[in-house]
């Protein structure tokens, strides 16, 4: 099963590391956490902190540990095709939070949702349409669906792909069947 994957992260700096993590399977079941930091977490930038609004007292008060979120990440995730709309830094901070919760750094790996959108219209639309309007179709279609104000918040931007990725089935569907009609 495909699973959409997000992070907020303290900073983008080289120590940064996740501060909430949420993940969205494709039939819509999802979860989410804000994490304690680890000790040896430190770094932290006041302009992360007031796009995700996630201040430290909070990650420190209501954070699920980093071993438990791991743990649970592993056992559930294992075994899907995980997404993330930035897997060079979704990916980075899943393997912070894999180390610290005492698990090898690529237990999990991420790949671009960009390309389950291209590869999913292309199963349903190839032999009707060019690879170019399909790309086409890919790019226009990810950018109908993004929000005017972003979010900034793992669930809010982990559902963002998967709803991305239904409207892309849907719409390629309809558009295979209307051009299908325009043929008769």
């Amino acid at each position: 099963m495909l699973v959409f994957l997000d992070f907020e992260a303290s900073s983008l700096g080289k120590k940064s590391y996740p501060v909430e993590v949420a993940w969205v399977f494709e039939d819509g079941t999802s979860r989410s956490h804000i994490l304690r930091p680890a000790p040896d977490w430190t770094d932290w930038s006041i302009k992360a902190e007031r796009i995700h609004g996630l201040t430290r007292r909070r990650l420190h008060e209501e954070g699920v540990p980093v071993t438990d979120v791991a743990n649970e990440m592993l056992e559930t995730l294992s075994g899907h095709a995980l997404y993330a709309s930035a897997p060079s830094w979704d990916g980075k901070w899943l393997s912070v939070l894999l180390r610290a919760g005492g698990l090898p750094r690529h237990a999990l790996r991420l790949a671009k949702s960009d390309d389950v959108f291209l590869e999913h219209a292309r199963q349903i639309m190839d032999g009707t349409f060019t690879r170019r309007e399909i790309a086409d179709f890919v790019k226009g279609m990810i950018e109908q669906t993004e929000p005017e104000q972003p979010v900034h918040r793992a669930l809010a931007d982990a559902r963002l792909e998967q709803t991305r990725w239904r409207a892309i089935r849907e719409a390629a569907a309809n558009a295979v069947e209307a051009r299908g009609r325009l043929a008769l």
